[in-house]
């Protein structure tokens, strides 16, 4: 070998990967540079630990703001990868040459550090050739996507191809091992080279001053090992690296570059993040596929096929070996008319569709995800080099049987069991540090307090995450503490506070509880918004349950509580007068939460102090029809009130003083939220409200339709078939108690003697009323 010789490769493409090792095998460099992050050339060791599994990634992130963070991804089938392995196997020295991390996470925060972090590499895009394989945490490039060159499309084109993928799969990733591999790289530097001179930076500034970084470390490298060098990088760059240019040249792009100290580390990664569609740049859109055409040893089509009939089979689709012979048949017949030398995806998917899926595209889809992209997640050995949050996470998971996956998976706990309960506080812990490896979900198994449902999936991106945290403390419980004593501190509304009091509680996180708590008193009493206090107690009363449910000492808390439900019990009816529909609607909500917590407290007189206060709002004709349409209806609920009353209050809510709109708000309050089946038992509300509805009148009928509409189709369509069936019968065909029959209070007609007897009182009024607006006219005069 005479001079470095420059392999340019497809990020992540398994033909590159195949024809990078022969090439390594015949060349038999002195050492290997590869284009990565200089500041991680102390884990490359790590890459050779048997422990090490990719899919992987070299996380890299300011030292004083992990938020400015990028990943460089490794897969099995990645060139990259392939050459680190093969020097750490040879005993060869590997190193990286890219432009170091520093100077770009810099570059980006001294942009606009207010937007977080820039991209590590400018050029992480979707150009599979001029891709650096770098994958950023924070937001895009500042370059404008729309003026890079992508290369690959350009090739494709000069070879008479549309689709840039077909022509690099048949190019490339479908040849075989035979043939001489240094003339195959050749051949893509020449093209590389055309294109550099036609395009120059392709619409990639920042390339330039990477390129000049690379030849720096080249001729570093040169002056240490001599000329058998080997250089593994996007083939875009090789034009660039074997021209001719000055040392001064060269550091004059470097010079004044910004730089920031950082830190590395070994993260696992996902094949679903190597996809394109998951918004890597660089990214491809099939890595199962293209694992699969990397590890398998021959008849790749055949062994694809199969893999699908396990799958479908795992999901109870019938298949046989026949339909995996016809489904290979139809593949190999696909490629033959379509001029591929080999079935690629676009036939072996075509062939699944039309032999194993009988044209459907619900188990397709299926094979899609589970295989062509996969849910394959890597390891890390334990001895590689993390903050110390993130070693106390990884001994927890082992602890506790949780390990990572990929693949989103629900997790059912009994909080009786030691085990699920410490399940259970790590899950919170870890959402109060806001690393949300798992959410919480509505449990299949039951209601009760001591039952959780969590839905699980690991994202790579919460390394970032656990890195960010490690701020807070070196495990994850001290850690949980100091960020809920300080978000507590940090708070400006109770709801904020009594929810990071709920949070401690189901965390188990103790220590910080006094610190909350006496924040958590202080808001509640200076708060004098009842809207604020009734977000705030439902919070609290649930609090309080887990709080029983895992032993849990919370006297303060239930204190805080209770004083906060006697506060709301003051404020609450004054508060719900001279409201319009939005607030009204609002505050409905506020009642029917406060009436849930007040459920939960244990406190005496609180409940009848409650139902007091129900009985107020369903009585005052200044509360909106909303508000007391929904104290009636708890109040029965409840069984404060019986149907006797109920139908009296209903019968004044429906009468012709009440106006059209606030009379069907109040039905709205009532029978929303599953009332259907009340009016399907208690036919005497049907019968008041099918009365009030024929006597609406037609210019008021379009006002009231929208919350009838509203209140009525939100009913299973069961119930709207029983209460249309029995307006169709009509009175006549009603319970006979109902026919003709009043509500108590309310004669079946209008009595005129009753009735003439209130017209002198009502006459006594306008006239003093007239009397007193004539006397504040002549003193206006």
């Amino acid at each position: 070998m005479s001079g470095p010789l420059l392999l340019g490769v497809r990020h992540h493409g398994p033909g590159s990967a195949r024809a990078l090792r022969a090439a390594l095998d015949a060349a038999r460099p002195r050492a290997v540079l590869v284009e990565g992050p200089p500041e991680a050339d102390p884990l490359l060791p790590l890459a050779a630990d048997p422990d090490m599994r990719p899919p992987v990634a070299l996380l890299v992130h300011a030292a004083d703001d992990p938020s400015r963070a990028a990943f460089w991804p490794f897969a099995e089938f990645s060139p990259e990868w392939v050459a680190v392995r093969w020097a750490l196997a040879e005993g060869v020295p590997v190193r990286f040459i890219d432009l170091p991390a520093a100077h770009s996470l810099a570059a980006g925060a001294e942009e606009d550090p207010a937007e977080g972090p820039v991209d590590a590499d400018a050029d992480a895009d979707a150009t599979p050739e001029a891709g650096d394989g770098a994958e950023s945490a924070g937001r895009p490039s500042e370059e404008d996507p729309d003026l890079r060159l992508d290369p690959l499309a350009a090739l494709a084109r000069a070879a008479g191809h549309e689709d840039p993928e077909r022509w690099w799969e048949d190019a490339v990733e479908h040849r075989g091992n035979g043939g001489d591999p240094l003339a195959a790289f050749a051949a893509v530097a020449e093209a590389m080279t055309v294109l550099r001179e036609r395009h120059g930076d392709g619409g990639r500034p920042r390339d330039l001053v990477r390129e000049a970084h690379m030849r720096q470390r080249i001729r570093a490298a040169r002056r240490e090992f001599g000329e058998d060098l080997a250089v593994v990088c996007g083939a875009w760059h090789v034009p660039a690296l074997a021209a001719r240019t000055t040392v001064a040249a060269d550091r004059a792009q470097l010079a004044g570059l910004p730089r920031t100290k950082v830190q590395t580390a070994w993260v696992p990664w996902t094949h679903r993040r190597l996809a394109r569609a998951g918004g890597y740049g660089a990214g491809i859109t099939s890595p199962g596929w293209y694992r699969h055409l990397f590890t398998a040893a021959d008849r790749p089509v055949e062994r694809w096929l199969t893999k699908v009939a396990v799958l479908l089979r795992e999901e109870e689709v019938p298949i046989s070996s026949a339909h995996v012979i016809e489904a290979v048949r139809l593949a190999d017949a696909l490629a033959a008319m379509r001029g591929r030398p080999l079935p690629g995806l676009t036939e072996t998917m075509d062939a699944v569709r039309s032999v194993m899926c009988e044209g459907s595209e619900v188990p397709l889809a299926l094979v899609a995800d589970r295989l062509v992209v996969g849910d394959e997640l890597g390891e890390v050995p334990e001895g590689a080099p993390v903050v110390p949050l993130q070693r106390d996470l990884t001994r927890l998971q082992r602890t506790l049987r949780l390990k990572p996956a990929a693949a989103e998976r629900e997790l059912e706990l009994d909080l009786r069991k030691d085990t699920d309960s410490a399940r259970s506080l790590l899950l919170h812990r870890l959402r109060i540090l806001g690393i949300h490896w798992g959410e919480p979900t509505a449990s299949r198994g039951g209601t009760g307090t001591f039952r959780e449902t969590w839905r699980l999936c690991w994202e790579p991106e919460l390394s970032v995450r656990v890195a960010e945290a490690a701020v807070w403390g070196t495990t994850v419980l001290t850690a949980a503490t100091a960020r809920a004593e300080s978000d507590a501190l940090a708070a400006r509304q109770l709801g904020e506070v009594t929810a990071i009091a709920e949070d401690c509680l189901l965390a188990g996180v103790s220590e910080a509880l006094p610190v909350v708590m006496r924040v958590l008193a202080e808001r509640a009493a200076l708060g004098t918004d009842v809207g604020q206090l009734a977000k705030a107690l439902p919070a609290l009363a649930r609090a309080l349950r887990y709080g029983d449910v895992r032993g849990t000492d919370t006297a303060a808390l239930a204190e805080v509580a209770a004083g906060l439900a006697e506060r709301i019990c003051v404020a609450l009816p004054p508060a719900c007068t001279g409201l319009d529909a939005e607030g009204a609607a609002e505050l409905r909500g506020h009642v029917d939460a406060v009436h849930g917590a007040v459920g939960l407290l244990e406190r005496e007189g609180l409940r009848e102090r409650w139902t007091a206060v129900l009985r107020s709002l369903a009585g005052r004709e200044p509360v909106p029809g909303v508000i007391r349409g929904r104290a009636t209806r708890l109040l029965l609920d409840e069984g404060a009130v019986d149907a006797v009353e109920t139908g009296r209050l209903m019968g004044l809510a429906l009468s012709r003083a009440a106006a059209p709109t606030d009379a069907a708000a109040w039905i709205e309050g009532f029978f929303g939220g599953g009332g259907g089946t009340l009016l399907v038992h208690d036919e005497r509300l049907l019968a008041l409200i099918d009365g009030w509805l024929t006597s609406v009148p037609a210019e008021a009928f379009t006002d009231v339709l929208p919350l009838l509409r509203r209140t009525f189709g939100a009913y299973e369509p069961g119930v709207r078939r029983t209460l249309g069936e029995l307006v169709r019968r009509g009175p006549s065909g009603r319970a006979p108690a109902l026919t003709g029959a009043a509500v108590p209070g309310f004669a079946p007609e209008l009595d005129p003697v009753r009735a003439e007897a209130v017209v002198p009182l009502v006459h006594l009024l306008l006239t003093a009323a007239g009397a007193t607006a004539g006397t504040a006219v002549g003193a206006g005069d």
